[in-house]
């Protein structure tokens, strides 16, 4: 087994108040602005159990655990840039596809939306997305040396 460790540029976001990881991965990557969250699937946070009912129950519940995995991260749902929706039945993307918009509301990321023959534990809906964090930038008068027109961001962690 390698030893490989995480590297300095990237930060591991954990939350309570999303269900924590299954397995040997982070609930969501930060890299510079970006936000990488993992799959969040219908689990309630204190339980460690799937939310009881269907699709309608499933879809809002993992949707939760996404907005406090974003939260967490310094990050929120209209800073969402693309989504990746894996549903167990095709036929339950319009109930979804109804939830999905009650949640971003205004906001419309890119979204991928896919049918599986199977995801963890057997639910009926997983979704994963990358979003922006909420950095703070110093002043965007920082000059490159060798490149006098050149303006970058300075970012405050």
């Amino acid at each position: 087994m390698s030893a490989v460790t995480t590297h300095s540029s990237l930060r591991p976001v954990t939350t309570e108040n999303a269900p924590a990881a299954i397995g040997p991965y982070s609930q969501a990557i930060k890299a510079g602005d970006l936000v990488f969250v993992s799959g969040c699937i219908p689990l309630v946070p204190s339980t460690m159990q799937i939310i009881a009912g269907g699709i309608v129950e499933q879809t809002t519940q993992a949707l939760a655990n996404l907005k406090a995995v974003l939260e967490a991260s310094g990050s929120d749902v209209g800073r969402v840039v693309k989504t990746t929706v894996f549903l167990k039945n095709m036929n339950d993307f319009a109930a979804v596809n109804e939830i999905y918009a009650g949640f971003f509301g205004d906001h419309k990321p890119a979204r991928s939306a896919v049918e599986v023959a199977r995801l963890p534990k057997d639910v009926l809906f997983e979704i994963e997305c990358i979003a922006r964090s909420q950095l703070k930038y110093r002043s965007a008068e920082h000059r490159v040396p060798d490149k006098p027109n050149s303006v970058s961001w300075r970012h405050l962690e």
